[in-house]
């Protein structure tokens, strides 16, 4: 995830001084950008995830038993990885057909697959993480113990 914030940051900057100190812009600067950003939403929703970190509304949550908050946190996960799993299932759908058509990007005339494909894997990222954090909160309900509430958004 640090590799494509780090990418990110160093074409916009390096962008931005060449356009306004050189008065020269590239044209492959704008595309590097814009696919590491999409591979670092995808890649950070799957870290989100893992950290339960997302944003969620935990007002009903926090006022239930133990048992039963860990109980609704596994059902949530268990959405979730559907919810992972139909959107795994057609992106993939786009990505072969990307493959197929072989369609390219204007200016690098890589194919578009290759961006297209933070989609599934950010899925299967999360579809992972949500098994991990199924298993956990199914050991906290067997247990009797709190579930693990994650980060909050304020904290770090």
């Amino acid at each position: 995830m640090l590799v494509f914030y780090v990418l990110c940051c160093f074409v916009i900057v390096q962008e931005v001084l060449r356009r306004f100190v050189l008065n020269y812009s590239s044209a492959w600067a704008e595309e590097i950008a814009r696919y590491a950003f999409i591979y670092l939403g995808y890649v950070g929703t799957a870290y989100a995830v893992k950290e339960r970190a997302h944003i969620r509304f935990d007002i009903l949550i926090g006022r239930v038993p133990d048992r039963a908050r860990a109980l609704l946190h596994a059902l949530a996960e268990v959405a979730t990885i559907v919810f992972a799993v139909v959107a795994f299932w057609w992106s993939m759908h786009t990505v072969a057909q990307l493959l197929r058509f072989e369609g390219t990007t204007p200016v690098l005339r890589i194919n578009k697959a290759w961006f297209a494909a933070a989609v599934p894997i950010g899925f299967a990222l999360v579809a992972l993480r949500c098994l991990q954090a199924l298993k956990r909160d199914l050991g906290d309900f067997a247990a009797g113990r709190a579930p693990w509430a994650g980060k909050s958004m304020f904290e770090e």
